[in-house]
């Protein structure tokens, strides 16, 4: 966020030095990255005027003028194409040293003199990113009248400051001078006059021209439309464009210029509609079709789906809501009438289209984080404002306002003693109150009991924990001394349950297994190997939203298709003798809002061994955790396991799990040629029934 130090003491009497304020606006959490001169030591530099235009007798690409300077006429020759008689000129006389280090003196073009040169902005140290485009490609033209012989650093506010902060997502207000201004403000006690939004003539009514305006999707939280008549588009006056280049945005035309400015100015983005291409004169604010298509303003067509949201008329869209106009509603040089429009939209709405489409611009950056509907109405006002005071067209009386939910009024109650308890502090009641107060909060004091109206326009404030951190910021974390954590001894111990695991992994181990680490996510295909029926509840899978691949598309229910998958990989590397077991989670549906985690223990076992190998095995680990008088209840029903070879393992009649024989046709299907015994255990009731 650049914030030019002219531009916000229109708003704030303030005459402190750059540096204090940089620094004191970091230490109550506005970071500062950098303070910013475009040139600071301009001298014979001057505002020109352009008397005489003539060819140059022999170099036909050069134009020789006669330039008014201070009551003197100078003969300038240039290779400038963009100026014409009565132009104000930025001119550097003989001796000027431009920001470059170069030195101005006279110079001979094959006998014609030239007393000094016109500059273009590039050459006064400007980015290319911010020059109109009538001065891109040649000399600066200045829009107004002046006395010539001026200091160009007055005219364009080039030797003024300008303050670049890191804003953090969370203050979208700050995204704005008058935002930066109420912080400013704050730091030094001082209050902001807010500007001028009043409109002092109207004409004809907007109901004459626009039928009807209808917001038809949940996601706009307030729309307002105005009109302005008789617009006569040309360039900006000189100190708008001086503010919209110290902030870095390039001047266009004085409509586009002022709906950028009060964006600027006050964090709400404005569009304009040329009026005279809507159809049907009808604005509806709805999500957009299904594969409907809009090239915005960068000439790009855009594939819009059902969850963006559109501004249109009776028949199309013209502008993508919170992201970019379209071109087919642009304001352009033939423009006479326009709607201007003020709105508020879902910011999550906002962030997803943005992101979807890749198009990020100033509007979305700012409703993505959020724009409080409260000022809409001023900011539309303040663009009819300007574009009143600036003589650019006729304002329209009416407008259409919809705000279907009206922004609640945040009260928070907190006690002083609470907040200096959080910030390890012990400021006074009406410390906190002028804390407060200086950041527009409206407190009601009972007491140690502080009753406080959050403003509209902080809409990151909604609990106590947040005032005492605004607090904290004005009294200076920096002032808070650092006191040692004070908290009762406790001895770290592994729990109960980590204990029984590694318990059994100790065991494994010591029988010979090795243990292996699979994937949580798999994918559908794994389990339709196991030739389950379509009504198991292994198959009633979690799915994942945005998965890396169909094969990692589900959570597992089950360890058993992940360790097939690993013992096919180790036979075709030619290991026949395979011994390994899994502790993991299995992931499954529940009635809560989370789904259920459960532990289980796979134990598997390949080629030379059978069904008592394997049951011995799962009768010497459960035993080793306090879990006796096992008992084997045949299972002929799972369609994993040899319906004879198949049983579950109970313990005071509760199912542990289940071992065997993998079915032929299962351990088929993962290209597996020898018998395959293998075990699934519910390490969840191993624990609970431990006496270990």
């Amino acid at each position: 966020m650049l914030l030019p130090i002219s531009w916000m003491k229109k708003y704030l009497d303030i005459d402190e030095a750059i540096m204090d304020i940089a620094n004191k606006t970091t230490n109550t959490g506005s970071h500062v990255e950098s303070v910013i001169k475009i040139n600071e030591k301009l001298s014979n530099i001057l505002v020109g005027k352009v008397l005489e235009i003539k060819e140059h007798n022999e170099l036909l690409k050069l134009k020789v003028l006669k330039v008014l300077c201070g009551g003197k006429n100078f003969q300038i020759v240039t290779g400038a194409k963009n100026m014409k008689e009565g132009d104000y000129v930025v001119l550097a006389c003989i001796g000027a040293i431009m920001p470059n280090g170069i030195e101005i003196k006279e110079t001979d073009f094959k006998g014609i003199i030239s007393e000094g040169m016109l500059c273009s902005y590039e050459e006064l140290g400007y980015e290319s990113s911010v020059i109109p485009k009538a001065s891109k490609d040649g000399i600066i033209i200045l829009s107004g009248t002046y006395n010539t012989g001026e200091s160009i650093a007055d005219i364009l506010d080039i030797d003024k400051e300008v303050i670049e902060y890191e804003i953090t997502p969370n203050r979208p207000d700050c995204l704005s001078i008058i935002g930066m201004a109420r912080e400013v403000a704050a730091v030094y006690n001082k209050k902001v006059d807010f500007p001028d939004c009043n409109i002092n003539k109207e004409i004809d009514n907007i109901k004459n021209y626009v039928e009807d305006v209808k917001i038809e999707t949940e996601n706009c939280e307030r729309y307002i439309l105005k009109m302005v008549k008789n617009i006569k588009i040309k360039s900006s006056p000189q100190w708008l464009q001086n503010h919209l280049m110290l902030s870095g945005v390039r001047p266009i035309n004085n409509v586009v210029d002022v709906t950028n400015y009060v964006m600027l100015e006050m964090g709400q983005p404005i569009h304009a509609f040329d009026f005279s291409k809507m159809e049907m004169k009808k604005i509806i604010i709805r999500n957009a079709f299904k594969d409907e298509k809009l090239t915005t303003l960068d000439k790009i067509e855009r594939n819009l789906n059902e969850k963006d949201i559109v501004i249109a008329d009776a028949n199309k869209g013209v502008a993508i809501a919170g992201v970019m106009g379209g071109l087919n509603s642009d304001v352009d040089e033939n423009t006479t009438e326009i709607l201007i429009e003020a709105a508020v939209f879902e910011k999550d709405t906002v962030r997803l289209t943005s992101k979807r489409l890749g198009l990020r611009t100033d509007a979305s950056s700012r409703f993505e984080k959020g724009v409080s509907p409260e000022i809409t109405e001023k900011a539309i006002n303040r663009v009819c404002n300007i574009l009143e005071k600036i003589e650019a067209g006729d304002v329209v009386a009416g407008n259409f306002d919809l705000y279907p939910k009206v922004q609640e009024k945040v009260q928070i109650n907190c006690n002083v003693d609470d907040i200096n308890k959080l910030l390890g502090t012990e400021i006074s009641k009406d410390q906190m109150e002028t804390y407060l107060n200086s950041l527009e909060f409206e407190v009601n004091s009972k007491g140690k009991e502080l009753n406080i109206q959050v403003p509209y326009f902080r809409q990151d404030i909604t609990i106590k924990e947040d005032i005492a951190e605004e607090i904290g910021r004005m009294f200076g974390f920096q002032n808070i001394k650092p006191v040692p954590v004070l908290s009762p001894l406790s001895k770290g111990e592994k729990s109960y349950f980590r204990v029984i695991e590694d318990e059994l992994k100790n065991i494994l181990c010591s029988l010979g297994f090795c243990e292996i680490v699979t994937y949580s996510f798999t994918g559908k295909k794994t389990f339709n190997k196991l030739n389950l029926n379509d009504n198991d509840k292994l198959l009633d899978f979690i799915e994942i939203l945005n998965p890396l691949g169909e094969e990692f598309s589900i959570m597992r229910t089950s360890l058993i298709p992940n360790m097939l998958n690993v013992m096919e990989k180790n036979i075709n590397y030619k290991i026949d003798d395979f011994r390994a077991f899994e502790i993991g989670n299995t992931f499954h549906k529940s009635n809560n809002e989370l789904p259920s985690e459960v532990k289980k223990v796979c134990i598997s076992l390949l080629n030379k061994y059978d069904f008592f190998d394997l049951k011995d095995i799962i009768v010497k680990i459960l035993n080793q955790v306090g879990l006796n008088k096992l008992k084997f209840i045949k299972n002929d029903s799972s369609p994993i396991f040899h319906p004879g070879r198949c049983a579950n393992i109970e313990y005071d009649n509760i199912i542990i799990g289940t071992l065997g024989q993998i079915n032929y046709n299962v351990s088929g299907n993962y290209k597996i040629d020898k018998p395959v015994y293998l075990a699934e255990l519910d390490l969840d009731i191993i624990v609970k029934n431990s006496s270990w």
